[in-house]
């Protein structure tokens, strides 16, 4: 390791221990390594510009976080709630899988695990904590499991993310997280049927027939956004990125229009609310920038090349290491630091194994959902016991079983990597 390389290592790891954020942390340290290597600071702004102003797929981050905020404001969470008990509060432990089923609806319109959690979650935790049977700890665990199906499904802030380091086609990443995203559903409405049929928790009380049409009515808007985007993308009719905005209008249109929900103040938090997010993604991609420089000037992909190389890994060896490297680090890292600045070091070995980099980042995002989960550090733990107020010990005490249900899909998809590209392959996307 160089002097340069090692300064900045010294200071993200100081910056981030005094609390600095995350994405002024990696500035620092890029800036720290240009000057340990006399060379131009004005490299900052030359990779920070040439980052930002040269991608177009970016201009989605800001516009899904808009559209996931509208929804969140404009009651579109309880009428999705409405219409999901229709559909499965009749099993037991309903309103956990009416979480879950919302989960996946609300997935294909906002792209973000947070917006989830902080969304339809908040709504049914309300409602789960209205019920003697639903404790603080299993309400708050379901929530907590279910928003990781939200950048899975499509659309996905994380994915978009990952075509902006990776190259990797946007609509075909879409595409192929939907099989996983529904298996990881699956596979959490399992745990929470075996859940509570051992603990005998009760069935909801039926919803009279003369009330279906209503709620069925209530919920059949915000249903059509994910078909909306979808089909325009994927009939050419407008880009991911234009479906980015369509998505924002689309809910604007829904929450102030439709349903009269937004109120001009409303709408002045929401686009600060959103403009404030945005600015913390795009000074984080900002800092990886800076720090992708660096660790490419010093060669470390080539280095983490030949060292895979030297050990003769099969891909499949080498997804199982990566598999275990993330799960580890998402208990420490910040997924956009994960995403940014450790998946570009990665990437010139996947290609070398001949992996498939839509596969790949499927793999990656899954994994770092996972860690949005997982302590010390789990976002989404922090998330909702701010938002409810629910312990985090107690969360994680119920959490165990759904925690294994997302580990075994993970293991699943990286074993069997037609899952992943299936869809992509059945609508002509280019990927092995």
């Amino acid at each position: 390791m160089t002097a340069a390389l090692a300064t900045l290592l010294i200071v993200l790891v100081v910056c981030m221990a005094l609390r600095t954020p995350v994405g002024f942390s990696m500035l620092a340290g890029g800036i720290a390594y240009l000057v340990a290597k006399r060379q131009d600071l004005g490299l900052v702004a030359e990779q920070v510009g040439n980052g930002l102003y040269n991608s177009y797929v970016l201009l989605a981050v800001p516009l899904f976080v808009l559209a996931a905020n509208l929804m969140n404001a404009g009651t579109v969470s309880e009428r999705l709630f409405d219409f999901c008990r229709i559909v499965v509060g009749r099993l037991r432990g309903g309103l956990a899988q009416v979480d879950i089923l919302v989960s996946v609806i609300f997935s294909g319109m906002s792209g973000s695990a947070i917006a989830d959690a902080a969304g339809p979650g908040l709504v049914t935790i309300r409602q789960m904590l209205k019920k003697p049977e639903y404790s603080p700890g299993f309400a708050g665990a379901v929530v907590v499991a279910s928003a990781t199906i939200g950048p899975i499904i499509p659309p996905s802030i994380p994915m978009v993310i990952y075509a902006l380091v990776s190259g990797a086609s946007v609509g075909a990443l879409f595409l192929a997280g939907v099989v996983p995203g529904l298996l990881m559903a699956v596979m959490l409405m399992i745990a929470v049927q075996v859940i509570a049929t051992r603990r005998q928790m009760p069935r909801e009380a039926p919803i009279p027939l003369s009330r279906w049409p209503e709620l069925i009515f209530r919920g059949a808007l915000p249903l059509s956004l994910p078909v909306v985007l979808l089909a325009g993308i994927y009939s050419g009719v407008f880009t991911p990125t234009e479906a980015a905005a369509v998505a924002a209008l689309h809910a604007l249109l829904l929450a102030g229009v439709v349903y009269r929900a937004l109120s001009w103040r409303t709408l002045f938090g929401v686009l600060l609310e959103s403009t404030r997010s945005s600015a913390v993604i795009t000074m984080i991609i900002a800092g990886a920038f800076m720090l992708n420089y660096a660790f490419t000037s010093e060669g470390v992909p080539q280095l983490l090349a030949s060292w895979v190389d030297g050990r003769d890994l099969t891909p499949l060896q080498f997804m199982l290491l990566i598999n275990v490297a993330f799960l580890v680090l998402g208990c420490f890292l910040d997924t956009s630091v994960m995403l940014l600045v450790f998946v570009p070091m990665l990437i010139p070995t996947a290609k070398a194994l001949g992996i498939d980099l839509v596969y790949f980042g499927v793999v990656v995002v899954v994994n770092m959902m996972i860690g949005l989960v997982t302590p010390p550090f789990g976002m989404l733990l922090f998330v909702t016991n701010a938002l409810a107020g629910i312990p985090i010990p107690a969360m994680l005490r119920e959490g165990w079983p759904f925690l294994l249900m997302l580990l075994l899909v993970l293991l699943v998809i990286t074993v069997f990597p037609q899952i992943v590209l299936w869809l992509p392959q059945s609508m002509g996307y280019g990927v092995k």
